[in-house]
C-alpha cells in the first residue's frame, strides 16, 4: 500500500471528513467510518488532486471520469451491510481508495477498472494490500473467474445494471450502487434472490457516472 506522509493538517482535514460529510449523512456502520477515518485519501488521487481530497464532492481524474465524493461511497458501502467473511466485489476502482476502505472491513476485494491509467495508479497505490485483487477489464463485465461473491459494490451511478453482473453474486447476496433515473443520480441497494434481483432507492446524492452501462438503444420504461 502506497504510503504518504500523513501531517496533522491532513488527519484533520480526514477526521473533519467524518464529522461533516460522513456521519450526518447516514454513515452510520463504524467500521466504514473508521476505515475511512485511518485510509489516506489524497494518496489513491493524482498528485495534482490530492489538495481537494476531502472536499465534499467528486473529483475529476481526467478521460471522462471523476472519484466519487466520500458521502456517497461511505453510503453506498454502509447499505452493502457489509460483514467480515465478505468477499466483494467492487466495479469502478478509481485510483484504488474504496478497495483499500473495503480491506479494512472485509475478507477479500475484486476491484475492476477499465481505464488503464487509473489501474497503473491504483496498483501502485494497492501495492502490498495482499486483500485486494485489481483486474483491468470492461466495468460491465465484473469478473466472473472469482464468483460468486458476498457483495456487489458499483462505486458510480449506471443506467442498468447488466444481468451477467448481478449473477455473479452468490443468492441472497447484497448490491449496492448508484443509479442514474431520468437525469438524477441516486443510490440504491438490494438482494440477489432466487428468484430474481431488485433494487431500492435510498438517497438521492450526487454520484459519478461510470462508462459502459448505456440502456440499449430504443429502450423505453
Amino acid at each position: 500500500m502506497m504510503t504518504l506522509l500523513d501531517p496533522p493538517e491532513t488527519r484533520a482535514m480526514r477526521h473533519a471528513m467524518v464529522s461533516s460529510q460522513l456521519r450526518p449523512n447516514a454513515v452510520a456502520d463504524q467500521r466504514i467510518v473508521a476505515a475511512m477515518a485511518s485510509v489516506p485519501r489524497e494518496a489513491y488521487l493524482p498528485e495534482t488532486a490530492r489538495a481537494l481530497a476531502y472536499r465534499d464532492t467528486a473529483i475529476p481524474l481526467g478521460r471522462a471520469r471523476a472519484a466519487n465524493s466520500p458521502m456517497a461511497t461511505g453510503r453506498l458501502l454502509t447499505a452493502a451491510a457489509l460483514a467480515a467473511t465478505d468477499r466483494v466485489l467492487l466495479v469502478g476502482a478509481a485510483g484504488g481508495y474504496a478497495a483499500a476502505v473495503l480491506a479494512r472491513v472485509v475478507a477479500a476485494v475484486v476491484a475492476v477498472e477499465t481505464d488503464g491509467a487509473l489501474v497503473a495508479a491504483a496498483r501502485a497505490a494497492l501495492a502490498g494490500d495482499k486483500l485486494v485483487e485489481l483486474v483491468e477489464g470492461p466495468l460491465a463485465d465484473g469478473w466472473a473467474a472469482g464468483a460468486p461473491y458476498d457483495v456487489l459494490i458499483v462505486d458510480g451511478a449506471v443506467e442498468r445494471l447488466p444481468e451477467a453482473l448481478v449473477m455473479q453474486v452468490r443468492p441472497d447476496g447484497r448490491v449496492a450502487t448508484g443509479l442514474v433515473e431520468r437525469g438524477v443520480t441516486r443510490l440504491a441497494a438490494g438482494r440477489r434472490t432466487a428468484g430474481g434481483f431488485g433494487l431500492t432507492t435510498f438517497a438521492d446524492a450526487e454520484c459519478v457516472l461510470l462508462p459502459g452501462f448505456d440502456r440499449p438503444t430504443g429502450f423505453h420504461f
